[in-house]
């Protein structure tokens, strides 16, 4: 039964390699509980099958020394970030790749919060796969302790990359973290400016777990962003983002919310707002449900901080007991948890409106699923006073259909939260 329960909460469409790993886990759980390039884009094919090796590369000392010169080239931003507690900040990111930039390297962050330096050499490389050329190119992804360096080679219309991860250790010595090689099953260079490309390499660890080879997905935006967009993403919609919420999801407005769960904002909102974790929290145990009752103020201010939503309408949405002014309230449980890979919102492009709204026009970048736009959806937002805001409304671009959210779960309805945690001689 319990299997059952869970098995119903995913979504079927997409199964990967990681959500097999993942499955893993819950099943285990389970059981414990029981028991293009240049001016114009390229035509870049969608997928390219090579055969070559998979491997995991024995590390190199040339590439090592290779990449001790990339670190010493910003040695001296990455200590000063170190000193002042700023290693990843938008600053010191765009100071890493400025200093690579004017060193002639390729370089762009793990996150795309910043233009990449040397796009001209990607676009030129996309070119030479397209035509079959002999080429070569390295690209520097800066993390915080650290970056990964890609050297791609391409002929014939093939790719094999050599993938090393480089990080600073407590004592500030750069160490080879871990170095793969692999083909690019998949290349794709995408109409929003996106270099996607998939491979696979032989893991002892992941084939203890999975049987199968370890599967690397990357996503570098080429294409520069207009910086506004990015300020009004990293300022509206990454904070929250499309993890256990359906506020970027489904359709609604201020007239009417439609399927908003206004408990899952509740989760989203209370540490912005309170500045600690939600303490209303799951029980240790698994099996059993845990029900909190939170004061009518608490609940409130939350949801009402960045919602404009009459109260009587929220009690409708959700549990309200008059007789203490509370909201009934139950925490996400093991039936409802999310598979952990989701996409990342991207803001490319906006509308500032006449009532003193900005509209957003927001694609959901999806590394995993080889894809710079899984689904996309226009988000309309009212800036107040300062820095507080209202979310005005959301609709989804893209298909209805519910597998381009399948990592997404629901919370349970009352009905199959009773099912599960109440015995029959209780409901």
């Amino acid at each position: 039964m319990l299997l059952e329960k869970t098995r119903k909460f995913w979504k079927a469409g997409l199964v990967e390699i990681n959500k097999t790993l993942f499955l893993f886990v819950l099943t285990g759980i389970a059981s414990f509980m029981i028991a293009g390039c240049g001016d114009e884009l390229p035509e870049v094919s969608e997928v390219r099958e090579i055969v070559v090796d998979h491997e995991v590369s024995p590390t190199n000392e040339d590439d090592f020394e290779d990449a001790i010169s990339i670190a010493a080239v910003y040695r001296d931003i990455y200590d000063e970030a170190v000193e002042a507690n700023a290693l990843g900040s938008l600053e010191t990111l765009r100071s890493i790749v400025a200093r690579l930039s004017e060193n002639g390297y390729v370089a762009v962050d793990s996150e795309n919060q910043v233009d990449m330096a040397g796009a001209e050499q990607v676009m030129e490389f996309c070119k030479a796969v397209n035509e079959k050329k002999r080429a070569m190119l390295t690209i520097i992804v800066i993390k915080d302790l650290g970056f990964r360096k890609f050297d791609l080679k391409t002929e014939d219309g093939s790719v094999n990359i050599v993938r090393g991860y480089y990080q600073y250790d407590q004592n500030g010595c750069l160490q080879n973290r871990d170095t793969v090689s692999y083909p690019a099953d998949i290349w794709r260079y995408t109409e929003e400016g996106y270099l996607i490309f998939e491979g696979s390499y032989f893991s002892d660890e992941n084939f203890v777990l999975t049987l199968s080879d370890a599967s690397e997905h990357t996503a570098l935006r080429v294409l520069p962003l207009d910086e506004t967009c990015r300020e009004l993403n990293r300022k509206y919609i990454l904070p929250v983002g499309y993890e256990q919420n359906n506020i970027f999801l489904t359709d609604w407005n201020e007239e009417d919310f439609g399927e908003l769960d206004f408990y899952d904002i509740f989760d989203n909102f209370y540490p912005f707002l309170y500045g600690k974790a939600v303490p209303y929290v799951a029980d240790d145990n698994l099996g059993v449900g845990a029900t909190y009752q939170i004061p009518e103020d608490v609940f409130e201010n939350v949801i009402t901080a960045h919602f404009k939503i009459d109260r009587e309408t929220l009690r409708r949405k959700t549990t309200y007991f008059l007789d203490d002014a509370t909201y009934g309230y139950r925490p996400r449980g093991f039936y409802e948890v999310e598979y952990p890979d989701i996409p990342y919102p991207e803001v490319v492009s906006y509308t500032e409106n006449e009532d003193g709204t900005i509209t957003l026009i927001v694609n959901a970048v999806y590394p995993n699923g080889n894809t710079s736009v899984a689904y996309s959806h226009r988000t309309v937002i009212r800036p107040l006073d300062g820095d507080c805001f209202q979310y005005v409304s959301n609709q989804m671009l893209s298909s209805e259909d519910e597998r381009v959210t399948w990592w997404h779960s629901d919370r349970l309805t009352k009905e199959e939260w009773l099912e599960i945690y109440v015995s029959e001689e209780l409901k």
